[in-house]
C-alpha cells in the first residue's frame, strides 16, 4: 500500500514513477556500459551497416529455406515448452520497450505537441534512440518465429518472411535516417506484438482463443495510423523543402531515403495485411456458409407475395 501511495502521476512519470532508472541499471549490469553514452554510429555500432543487414537477410532466407528443403523428409517438431518461452520473452520485451517509450514520449508531447514530436529534430532524443536501436535488435530475436515455423513443418507465407525481414530493414533505415515520427509506427507495433506474442504463448499451451481474427484488424488499423502519420511528414518535409507554394507545416527531422522507403514499405504492408484478411476471414466465412447450403442446413428465404 505504501507504494500505491507514493506513486506521483504526472507528466514526467505517466505511470506514477520513473522507469527509465531502473531500465539504466539493468542496461549497464548487462553491457557494462552506461545507457547515457549509446549512441547510434554507422560502422560502430553492431548491425550499423548496409552490408551487415544484407547478410542478415540472406542468412535468413538461406536457413527458412534451406531447412524447409532439409525438413521435408523429417518428422515435424514442437518444441512446445521452448516455443512458449520465445514468446512469453517477446511480450514481455515489447511490453517493457513500449512503456519505457511511452514515458520518454509522454512529456515531449505534454510540452510541445504532436506535431513537434513527428517533425521537430529535438524530438529525437538520446534516450528514444537507444530504445528503437533495442527494438531494432528486437525485430532479429523475431526472425526465429520463421525457424519455428520451419521445424514445425508448417506453411511459409509470404507475408509472412516479407514483413519479419523487411520490418528489420526499416527499423535500421530509420535509426540511419533519425526520422522524429519513428515513434508513431515503433509504439503501435510494439502494442500490436504484447497482444500477438501472449496470442502465440497462450495457443501454444493448447488454449483457445477468440480474438485471434482482431490481431489481424488490429494490424491493418496500425499500418493506416502509420501511413497516415509518415505520408503527412513526408509530404510536409518535400512541400517545404521544393515546393514552398504548397501548404505545408514546415519541414519534418529526417531523411528523404528514409522517408520515403518507410512509406512504400508500410503501404506495401497495408495491401498484403487487407489481403490475407480478405483470404483468411471472408473466403472461410463463404466458404463455410457454402458447406451449410450444399448440405441443406441453411434456412430457405420466404418469398414475398
Amino acid at each position: 500500500m505504501d507504494f500505491v501511495r507514493n506513486l506521483d502521476f504526472s507528466q514526467q512519470t505517466p505511470f506514477g514513477f520513473h522507469l527509465y532508472p531502473f531500465f539504466e541499471k539493468a542496461y549497464e549490469a548487462v553491457t557494462g556500459q552506461a545507457a547515457a553514452d549509446f549512441a547510434f554510429v554507422p560502422g560502430v555500432t553492431p548491425l550499423s551497416t548496409v552490408k551487415e543487414v544484407f547478410t542478415a537477410c540472406i542468412t535468413y532466407f538461406i536457413v527458412i529455406f534451406g531447412g524447409r528443403y532439409l525438413m521435408t523428409n523429417m518428422q515435424a517438431y514442437k518444441f512446445q515448452y521452448l516455443f512458449q518461452f520465445h514468446n512469453f520473452l517477446l511480450t514481455l520485451a515489447s511490453g517493457a520497450l513500449l512503456a519505457l517509450m511511452i514515458e520518454q514520449l509522454f512529456p515531449i508531447i505534454y510540452n510541445h505537441g504532436l506535431l513537434y514530436a513527428v517533425c521537430a529534430k529535438d524530438a529525437w532524443t538520446q534516450p528514444l534512440e537507444l530504445l528503437y536501436y533495442l527494438n531494432y535488435l528486437v525485430k532479429y530475436w523475431e526472425l526465429f518465429d520463421t525457424v519455428f515455423l520451419v521445424v514445425k513443418k508448417k506453411k511459409l507465407e509470404f507475408l509472412h518472411y516479407y514483413h519479419h525481414s523487411l520490418t528489420m530493414v526499416l527499423c535500421y533505415t530509420q535509426l540511419g535516417g533519425r526520422t522524429s515520427v519513428s515513434w508513431v509506427p515503433i509504439t503501435l507495433n510494439l502494442t500490436v506484438h504484447v497482444f500477438m506474442y501472449y496470442y502465440y504463448f497462450r495457443t501454444a499451451a493448447g488454449h483457445k482463443i477468440w480474438w485471434k481474427r482482431y490481431l489481424t484488424t488490429m494490424q491493418i488499423t496500425q499500418f493506416i495510423i502509420d501511413l497516415f502519420a509518415v505520408y503527412f511528414c513526408t509530404y510536409t518535409y518535400f512541400a517545404y523543402t521544393y515546393w514552398p507554394h504548397l501548404p505545408n507545416v514546415g519541414s519534418c527531422a529526417g531523411t528523404e531515403t528514409s522517408a520515403l522507403f518507410g512509406c512504400a514499405l508500410l503501404s506495401s504492408y497495408l495491401f498484403l495485411f487487407i489481403n490475407f484478411y480478405r483470404i483468411t476471414y471472408k473466403n472461410k466465412k463463404a466458404a463455410a456458409a457454402a458447406a451449410r447450403n450444399a448440405n441443406g442446413n441453411e434456412k430457405p428465404k420466404s418469398k414475398k407475395i
